[in-house]
C-alpha cells in the first residue's frame, strides 16, 4: 500500500524577494549558464543549496555540501525559509506548452511525503536505471542538509480521478504561492490542512501503486539515506508529487541518449542485420511518423552528427517490451558494446 504523510514544509517568506528570483529547474537540468543567472538572480536563489559553485580552493570543511548547509541553515534561522506551523499536503497545478505541439495542457497532482520502499514489497516500481555519480552526489548534499528540495515525480493509477475531484475542490480559493518559470510553465499551489481532506487523500491513495516518472537517482538516495540512517525515523519519508497516470495533463515525449566515439557505420549495419532500419528524412519526417502512434512495434530514431538524415530502427515488440529497455539491452549493449557498468559510470 502507498503510505502517504502530510509534513510541515518550509516555503520562502516575503522576507526572500519575489519568488521568480529564487526558483530553479531541477539539479539534473541546469547548466553551468543557467546555475550563473540564478545566482545572479537573488542571494537565496535555491541553486545555492541544490547545485552550489565548485573551487579548486575546496577542502574537506569546505566545499559544496558544507556551504549548502550553510546556506540552509542560515536561511531557516533568519526566516527567509519559514516552516508551515501545522502538517498540510499541497494542490499543485502546472500550466505548459507541449514542446513539439504547442498544445496548452494542465496538470493537477498534489505534494506529500511519500514512505520510501524498496522496489522489491511491490509498491514503488521504476521503468530506468540510475547512475552512480549522480547518486553519490545526491547522497552527499543530502547527509550534510540532511532536508529535500525537489520532488519525485510520482504517478497512481485512478482512472475514475476520484482524488482529481478531491484536489479540485480545493484549488476553488486563491493560490498560496503562484509563479511562472522560465520555460513559460505556470505553476500554482494551494494548501490543504483540513484533518478530514488530508485523511480523505490518504485513504484513496492507501491502495494504490506508485510509478516513478522522475526522480529516480533522488528516490534511490533516499533509499540509501534511510538504509544507512536507521535512527532518524523522517530518514523513511521523501517529498514526492503525485499525478493521476490518466490525468489529461500528462504527455510522454521521446527519451534521448546521447553517444559519442562509436563507428555509426556499424551501429546501421549491425542493426539492419537484426532489425528493419528505415531511412526516414528529416527530423520532421520522423515525427510526423511518431504522430501516428504504433504500440505493437518499438521504434528509435537515430541521428547522426554531419548528416541530416534520420534512420528509423523498428522491430515488432515482445508482451511487456518496453521501448527504454531495447534501446539500453539491444542497441547500447549487444549492437555497441556498451554495457551496463558503461552507462551508469556515464
Amino acid at each position: 500500500m502507498a503510505r502517504i504523510f502530510p509534513f510541515r514544509a518550509y516555503r520562502y517568506s516575503e522576507k526572500a524577494g519575489p519568488l521568480g528570483n529564487l526558483i530553479t529547474q531541477p539539479y539534473d537540468k541546469i547548466t553551468p549558464e543557467m546555475r550563473t543567472r540564478y545566482l545572479a538572480l537573488s542571494p537565496y536563489n535555491l541553486v545555492r543549496v541544490i547545485l552550489g559553485e565548485r573551487f579548486d580552493a575546496d577542502n574537506d570543511t569546505d566545499n559544496v555540501y558544507t556551504r549548502a548547509a550553510c546556506h540552509f541553515a542560515d536561511w531557516t534561522k533568519s526566516g527567509i525559509l519559514a516552516q508551515e506551523p501545522v502538517p498540510a499536503l499541497f494542490t499543485y497545478v502546472q500550466r505548459f506548452r507541449v514542446p513539439d505541439t504547442g498544445e496548452e495542457l494542465e496538470r493537477q497532482g498534489f505534494i506529500g511525503l511519500g514512505a520510501v520502499e524498496d522496489y522489491s514489497e511491490g509498491v514503488v516500481h521504476r521503468h530506468e536505471h540510475t547512475l552512480s555519480g549522480p547518486k553519490k552526489d545526491r547522497r552527499e548534499l543530502l547527509r550534510h542538509v540532511h532536508a529535500h528540495f525537489g520532488q519525485i515525480f510520482m504517478l497512481y493509477p485512478d482512472p475514475k480521478g476520484e482524488i482529481d475531484a478531491l484536489l479540485a475542490k480545493t484549488a476553488q480559493a486563491p493560490p498560496l504561492a503562484e509563479v511562472t518559470d522560465e520555460l513559460g510553465t505556470e505553476n500554482r499551489l494551494w494548501k490543504i490542512t483540513d484533518p478530514a481532506q488530508i485523511e480523505a487523500i490518504r485513504a484513496a491513495m492507501a491502495s494504490k501503486k506508485l510509478l516513478i516518472a522522475d526522480g529516480h537517482h533522488r528516490y534511490e538516495t533516499a533509499l540509501a539515506f534511510r538504509n544507512e540512517n536507521p535512527q532518524l525515523e523522517d530518514a523513511g519519508k521523501v517529498m514526492m508529487t503525485f499525478v493521476n497516470m490518466h490525468s489529461p495533463g500528462l504527455r510522454i515525449l521521446a527519451t534521448h541518449r546521447l553517444v559519442n566515439g562509436i563507428d555509426t557505420g556499424r551501429l546501421l549495419n549491425t542493426a539492419g542485420t537484426a532489425f528493419k532500419v528505415i531511412d526516414c528524412g528529416t527530423p520532421a519526417d520522423l515525427l510526423r511518423i511518431w504522430d501516428k502512434p504504433e504500440p505493437g512495434k518499438i521504434r528509435v530514431g537515430v541521428a547522426v552528427a554531419g548528416s541530416d538524415r534520420i534512420r528509423l530502427i523498428e522491430r515488432e515488440r515482445a508482451s511487456g517490451e518496453l521501448d527504454v529497455e531495447f534501446l539500453h539491452k539491444r542497441i547500447l549493449d549487444e549492437v555497441l558494446g556498451i554495457g551496463e557498468d558503461a552507462v551508469r559510470n556515464e
